[in-house]
């Protein structure tokens, strides 16, 4: 029913519009509102307004009331009452209908063609002009959602932090040119459930999938007018309600499709993690759309500059900034983090631009309300937590700043590494640290090597593929003359500017592919493989592919043999990390011997297997080097007291453009070595034996995981 048998004082508390099995309770936070009422209407005929309720009740600036015999399904929206004065911070306007906040479900898309608005866009006087035209007909509605979900037999894997493959990836490119999933299902939550998607995770050997943000988001204006969408979601307009344009059931069923593919996904052991963004909303700066938030209580939600409340402050590049500092914002992401967990069962988020949440009084904040939040609550702090650890605002980079509960996006990381083996120099002590964890960033706050989230690439950027492809940007499909993304990508072509048919240049950038895949799991940390990366994904040199809705972005799953040898490469790659505990330590290395060992848990040698001294490191052309991680020094125990020991790893790094010859440490350093990883061999060939003491010889830009096994009587639980 659309309109109510009858309307009560209602509570509020929660916020939004609550289906009680008879009723509708809604309320909605205001500090600033005269009156706020809530239109209702049928999705039979969506732009018809059944009806207009004043909420009769106001507690602590929370307006409420009880629309009894209203049900799932009912479409509904806000007009909120009070003074227009941009010149203070108060843009009331209740000729445009708003979203709610804390809406579970959302119908429809922002028209821009619509006078959506709160000003007469065009006028002289900018937003302080005033448009009384009624936006209904261009704004998307809340729907009234049953959340009613059967979780029986499921529950979350709780992943371990040391057995952690993050997979970045987006629900609708991922599915969406599949030729084994339906049709209907491609490019849905449905179709991310689907036992051939699914299945695929499980052999690659993915234990958590990390989705670009599924909120509901808003395109901009300006994309829609070239014809283009805001296909990566950066531009939230719903802090509780999944996208729906990935619903293969439509909106009124959102919900219950999200909680399936959840439980499809826990069902094969794998975490679900998802990329939020409450740094912004999709309203802009004092210019943008009227859309939900900015007409509830602007000053409440976004920061305002210090020079006038009628413009916003934006760390975030998008022309707006969430306020943390505010009570009600503060607690509108604390109750969206834990509806997403205790309702929709997700185990942990990655916060895009994080720094912006932690800023207070305009200045980055480890002891911000945000993190003061997250620290004690008895839900979101025993869930996964990572960083963005940086915005775009004035002191915005702040890798290795974020508090204890936090891990971050180790973006050092994948610079080091993009440039080492691309042969630059300068870097001995610097990939020293990354591939043991970055302890110079995170052991002085408490933390260990798993704060470090590792990437060679990410949504934003080049493909791996790409990476080895192009040296220069390619971004003309975006529309805007090619000057959007960065320009300074530490990529290298080999040579050859985009595709070729050369095979010595094709054959030289599948080395460095498998090269930056290899550095990437056999370093302590978390590795995060972006999607598609194993199977050769290209987006035709488009580093900033947010706007490319179409094959430029969707995983192409016609795979060549090449396609294929790297996929099972990587699953290969992703299998020793599994399999070796010295690959997956939860303390930092001391480079010192531990316990009764034979060897220290970390040692580095030269090419001519002597370890590294003091100067060695400081030499600015050292492009070989050889790490031997003592798989029975590892300082730490299992779950139940147990020494934990595995095999003993050398790797041996060659990014010079000549081979070079490794001297392998000395027989008190390990007998034979059995070859698990040559980068050089595009099978990645294993199984070969190399004595102690013996030479083994690298090829130019190569690299190599030797193995010496544990001995049996030293074993422990692994």
């Amino acid at each position: 029913m659309t309109v109510p048998m009858a309307v009560w004082p209602g509570k509020p508390q929660p916020l939004g519009a609550t289906w009680d099995g008879e009723g509708v309770n809604v309320a909605v936070f205001s500090d600033w509102a005269e009156r706020i009422d809530v239109c209702l209407y049928d999705v039979r005929e969506p732009n018809h307004e059944t009806a207009r309720i004043t909420l009769p009740e106001k507690t602590r600036n929370v307006r409420h009331g009880y629309l009894r015999g209203v049900g799932p399904g009912t479409l509904y929206g806000f007009r909120a009452h009070g003074p227009y004065d941009p010149n203070r911070g108060l843009r009331f306007n209740a000729n445009k209908l708003l979203v709610d906040p804390y809406a579970r479900a959302i119908f429809g898309r922002v028209d821009f063609d619509a006078p959506v608005y709160a000003y007469r866009v065009g006028s002289r006087r900018a937003d302080l002009s005033f448009d009384d035209r009624d936006s209904a007909p261009g704004m998307p509605r809340g729907i009234v959602v049953d959340s009613r979900f059967n979780w029986e037999g499921v529950e979350s894997p709780r992943i371990t932090w040391p057995r952690l493959i993050v997979y970045e990836a987006h629900v609708k490119g991922f599915t969406m040119r599949h030729p084994d999933i339906p049709e209907y299902l491609r490019g849905t939550y449905g179709g991310f459930a689907h036992p051939v998607t699914i299945d695929y995770l499980r052999k690659l050997g993915i234990t958590a999938v990390e989705f670009l943000p599924v909120h509901h988001a808003v395109d901009e204006g300006f994309l829609e007018a070239k014809g283009l969408t805001n296909y990566w979601g950066y531009n939230t307009l719903g802090y509780l309600a999944p996208d729906a344009r990935y619903a293969c059931t439509g909106p009124f069923n959102v919900v219950n499709e999200f909680k399936g593919m959840v439980k499809a996904l826990h069902r094969a052991g794998i975490e679900v993690i998802l990329d939020v963004v409450y740094n912004h909303t999709g309203e802009g700066n004092h210019l943008g759309p009227m859309l939900s938030l900015k007409g509830l209580d602007p000053l409440a939600y976004y920061v305002m500059s210090p020079e006038s409340p009628r413009y916003f402050q934006d760390f975030t590049g998008t022309g707006n900034s969430l306020n943390l500092d505010h009570p009600q914002t503060l607690k509108l992401v604390m109750d969206s983090l834990r509806y997403w967990v205790q309702e929709m069962h997700v185990d942990g988020f990655r916060f895009d631009l994080a720094t912006t949440l932690g800023r207070t009084k305009m200045t980055f904040d480890r002891n911000a309300p945000f993190f003061h939040a997250i620290h004690q609550d008895p839900v979101l702090s025993r869930v996964k937590l990572i960083a963005e650890p940086w915005d775009v605002g004035m002191g915005g980079y702040q890798l290795g700043a974020f508090p204890v509960d936090f891990s971050e996006w180790n973006g050092k990381y994948r610079d080091a590494f993009r440039k080492y083996w691309k042969g630059e120099d300068n870097l001995t002590a610097e990939i020293g640290y990354r591939l043991t964890g970055s302890s110079d960033l995170f052991q002085l706050s408490g933390r260990g090597p798993y704060a470090s989230i590792n990437f060679i690439t990410a949504h934003d950027g080049f493909t791996l593929h790409d990476l080895v492809t192009y040296n220069e940007k390619h971004n003309e499909a975006n529309l805007e003359h090619n000057k959007d993304g960065a320009d300074d990508n530490n990529s290298w072509n080999i040579g050859v500017e985009g595709e070729t048919d050369d095979p010595k240049v094709n054959a030289l950038r599948g080395r460095q592919v498998r090269n930056l895949l290899t550095t990437l799991f056999v370093s302590n940390g978390v590795p995060m493989l972006l999607a598609g990366d194993e199977i050769g994904r290209t987006q035709r040199g488009n580093n900033n592919a947010y706007c490319q809705d179409n094959e430029i972005s969707w995983v192409d799953w016609n795979l060549d043999e090449h396609k294929k040898s790297l996929l099972e490469f990587t699953r290969r790659l992703i299998k020793m990390r599994m399999e070796q505990p010295v690959l997956k330590r939860r303390r930092f290395f001391r480079g010192q011997h531990i316990w009764d060992s034979d060897l220290k848990d970390l040692a580095w040698f030269g090419p001519d297997g002597s370890e590294m001294t003091e100067e060695d490191w400081n030499q600015p052309f050292v492009r070989s080097l050889g790490f031997l991680l003592g798989g029975d020094a590892i300082s730490t125990t299992d779950a139940v007291g147990n020494k934990v020991v595995g095999d003993t790893l050398l790797i041996l790094m060659n990014a010079h453009h000549e081979p070079v010859e490794f001297g392998l440490p000395a027989i008190q350093w390990g007998s034979d070595w059995e070859i698990l990883v040559d980068t050089a061999d595009g099978d990645g060939k294993t199984g070969a034996m190399t004595p102690a003491g013996g030479k083994l010889t690298v090829m130019d830009r190569a690299m190599m995981v030797l193995r010496r096994p544990a001995i049996p009587s030293s074993s422990g639980s692994g």
